[in-house]
């Protein structure tokens, strides 16, 4: 049994949703302003997130690279192994 192939399948799979659900609320805030009580103060935490990267200069820029290349290596590993 691939006991940790589901596991990690399983944290994708949340994550992807996650970031379908960040999307969905930028896309709320910017259309409903902060009038959904849920879904408000997204935009200002992801640009304060923002700000706080650019203010760390170098360290700042390697975490974005890490994470940028853990997206991207998630998206072509959907692609590469489909499982009906």
């Amino acid at each position: 049994m691939n006991y940790f192939g589901q596991v990690k399948k399983w944290i994708g799979e949340v994550t992807e949703i996650a970031l379908l659900l960040i999307a969905l609320g930028v896309a709320v805030e910017v259309l409903f302003g902060s009038q959904v009580p849920f879904l408000s103060g997204i935009v200002t935490n992801l640009t304060s997130m923002i700000s706080t990267l650019g203010e760390n200069g170098l360290v700042g820029l390697v975490a974005l690279g890490v994470i940028l290349f853990l997206f991207q290596k998630r998206a072509t590993g959907q692609h590469s192994n489909p499982q009906i």
